[in-house]
């Protein structure tokens, strides 16, 4: 593994052990120079060389009993400006993979996703001071009734929710991102950063849909990358449960990821 020389990257973990995926995507920070910080809530047992533990409460209490009413990624998207907010660090899910070093003056990170036109926030760097953070913060901090951009359909299914279960998770239930692109998309929108946004080529470049493409051998991976291509997101929430619980075959693309950085795949499945 490098020695950090690059800018920080960071990162959140709701549990006490990775899957190998999440350690390849944080071994490969390390490995491109990033000093890599992960946040977590438990003592985690897998952590890869390199990477740099940290409290989770040093950036935000986490409520573990809303965590079992949503998701960690519920959490994981107000975490994230959070953590700018106090680190002024690049936000990396633990399943985006670094293809290339994040350039130093990069300052808004962040890149369309799919064909919607939406803007995903698995990997983001903004500028930790400005109206974008500020009406994030502000949302997360103050939560509205009904997040701005809803629809009647998206209000009725809040308003079926039932009276004990907290406003967030009712937001959450309702619609599972609107604590993520659909926030980050609106306010961007409502701050003019969406124009500033990249193709999704540099921090997506493999469409979703595509996701089994990892791991099959006879798969051209590479053939989505262009020359500015930075991370590659691996989706693991929508990763098979095959590919979970066993290691990728030989000569796929998540096996020879493994093999570049040194992730043992058989130490660390589901």
């Amino acid at each position: 593994m490098s020695s950090p020389q690059r800018r920080p990257v960071a990162s959140l973990w709701i549990g006490e052990r990775l899957q190998y995926l999440n350690q390849l995507c944080l071994a490969s920070h390390v490995q491109q120079g990033h000093q890599t910080i992960l946040y977590t809530t438990h003592k985690v047992e897998n952590v890869p060389e390199g990477v740099e533990v940290r409290d989770a409460n040093d950036v935000m209490a986490i409520d573990l009993e809303l965590v079992q009413g949503t998701s960690a990624s519920f959490w994981s998207n107000v975490f994230r400006y959070k953590m700018i907010k106090k680190d002024d660090a690049i936000w990396i899910d633990c399943d985006a993979f670094c293809h290339r070093p994040f350039p130093d003056e990069m300052d808004n990170i962040f890149a369309g996703h799919g064909m919607r036109g939406a803007l995903n926030c698995g990997v983001v760097k903004i500028p930790r001071e400005g109206e974008l953070i500020d009406m994030l913060l502000d949302y997360y901090d103050n939560l509205p009734d009904y997040p701005p951009w809803f629809n009647k359909n998206q209000r009725k299914k809040l308003d079926r929710q039932k009276d004990d279960v907290p406003h967030s998770e009712k937001i959450y239930k309702a619609e599972r991102t609107a604590f993520g692109p659909q926030a980050f998309t609106y306010f961007a929108q409502q701050t003019g950063d969406y124009d500033k946004a990249m193709t999704p080529d540099v921090l997506y470049p493999v469409p979703f849909q595509l996701n089994d493409i990892f791991y099959d051998p006879h798969g051209r991976v590479e053939g989505w990358f262009t020359d500015n291509t930075l991370s590659v997101h691996l989706y693991t929430n929508g990763t098979k449960p095959w590919w979970r619980k066993n290691p990728p075959l030989e000569n796929s693309y998540a096996w020879r990821m493994c093999q570049q950085v040194g992730i043992d795949p058989k130490q660390a499945l589901e």
